[in-house]
């Protein structure tokens, strides 16, 4: 279980590292070196995801780790309240970006083995903050350094860490 302690509000994140193990175990890395605090939900779009992972305030990049290999071929869904891993347009390019999926966008799963068919990789869900996700979702958005969807006031992640199953954070 991971904690993301954000300007408006707690949310906590349950991991899948049956169905997920190398994205679970990379995402964790990201988590435990503290790489997350400080960045913003740089993209947000209020009918599909918010995405962080990538940029402090002010839209600085934070430099990730080496990219994974997809692992969207694992039979999950790309369901309202699943984290799945941001990439570009080549299938195994995602390092430390992620994002929420605020509707089902079944349209990112795993098809087939293709340039195309990949799809982004699920590798867990929100247990408990739906709530501040929809509240992140809903925040007025502008276009800043280069990049479309940015919310008009940061949103933070002040703090991602870990929990055990059943502790209170």
């Amino acid at each position: 279980m991971v904690v993301l302690e954000t300007s408006e509000g707690r949310i906590l994140l349950a991991t899948d590292a049956e169905n997920a193990p190398v994205t679970t175990d990379n995402f964790l890395s990201y988590v435990d070196s503290g790489f997350y605090n400080g960045l913003i939900f740089h993209r947000v779009i209020s009918n599909f995801m918010i995405q962080t992972g990538g940029f402090g305030p002010d839209m600085e990049p934070r430099k990730p780790g080496e990219p994974i290999p997809n692992e969207a071929a694992n039979g999950l869904s790309n369901k309202r309240g699943t984290l799945a891993m941001a990439r570009t347009m080549s299938p195994h390019t995602a390092a430390s970006q992620f994002f929420i999926n605020v509707n089902d966008n079944g349209f990112l799963d795993h098809t087939d083995k293709t340039q195309d068919g990949w799809g982004y990789c699920v590798f867990g869900n929100v247990v408990e903050g739906m709530d501040v996700v929809d509240r992140i979702r809903a925040m007025p958005t502008t276009a800043r350094a280069g990049h479309r969807d940015v919310p008009v006031e940061d949103v933070v992640v002040h703090n991602a860490y870990r929990i055990d199953q059943g502790e209170q954070a």
